[in-house]
């Protein structure tokens, strides 16, 4: 059911791959409250990915490609969203992450430094630029919403993440303080959400993920938030619902964040 909470706003999406992405989910949960959009990727995830299946099914929303990395493509992309939508915009999502070191196998112990500073760059570093680029531009318009995906590995150590836990602990940061500039400039927020371990390309790729996701689902009250839910969630944060919410790590994680054991847990353990 639609309720219209993105009535008559503009916005971009930063990260849409497949249909198992949460940016994906996100851009049709947004569309069907009301949104005009702008889907956005890196030119080789264009070429990997169905982005353009989605933007059919999102009232044929252009397709933009640009590397998050690059001040050059936001710009671009912030001028076309400009003439495209005859003014600012309301909202971002930067669904955006990766490490070469996770991707290639290489141990927390035998990182290779340049592809570490690529996994803070595209993972972390590329919500700044983002951002200062929208802060030039002026491409927000007054109580905008900027959300970034993160995790709980921000906060705590999990096998197997690797360099990703900084990437996320530099993101949650880049919010809390570009938040306090969004804010005081024209009243634009800016969160990140802490998302469940969810089934999505990039998440399947950690070591070890079907065990680790299992764990959280029995140590989450209400169970693994889906990318269906943080779809929604994403939603909630752009619509005016969220006003006064800023420079937030925001917890959706079925309660996992605040669950010291569980019965499932003991039950699990007692065998």
């Amino acid at each position: 059911m639609a309720y219209n909470l993105l009535k008559g706003k503009k916005g971009i999406i930063f990260g849409a791959l497949d249909e198992k992405s949460i940016a994906w989910k996100t851009a049709i949960n947004a569309y069907e409250e009301g949104a005009r959009l702008i889907l956005t990727n890196a030119p080789i995830a264009l070429r990997m990915g169905t982005i353009h299946e989605l933007s059919r099914m999102v009232g044929d929303a252009p397709v933009i490609g640009a590397d998050a990395t690059s001040v050059e493509d936001i710009e671009n992309l912030y001028v076309a969203a400009r003439d495209h939508f005859d003014g600012g915009i309301d909202f971002i999502l930067h669904s955006v992450g990766m490490s070469p070191n996770v991707r290639k196998g290489r141990s927390y112990g035998d990182l290779n430094y340049e592809w570490f500073q690529k996994t803070l760059d595209i993972s972390a570093l590329s919500f700044h630029k983002v951002m200062q680029v929208a802060e030039k531009l002026d491409i927000m318009n007054e109580w905008g919403s900027i959300v970034a995906l993160s995790y709980i590995a921000a906060q705590r150590t999990y096998p197997y993440y690797s360099d990703m836990a900084q990437a996320k602990a530099m993101l949650e940061s880049i919010a809390r303080s570009y938040g306090y500039r969004m804010a005081v400039k024209n009243k634009v927020r800016v969160n990140t959400i802490s998302q469940s371990p969810t089934v999505t390309t990039a998440g399947t790729g950690v070591g070890g993920f079907d065990v680790f996701m299992d764990f959280a689902e029995k140590m989450s009250p209400l169970g693994n938030a889906t990318a269906g839910d943080c779809a929604n969630y994403c939603v909630v944060m752009f619509s005016d619902l969220t006003r006064k919410v800023t420079m937030q790590n925001l917890m959706h994680d079925g309660g996992f964040s605040s669950s010291g054991m569980t019965e499932n847990m003991i039950e699990l353990l007692k065998k």
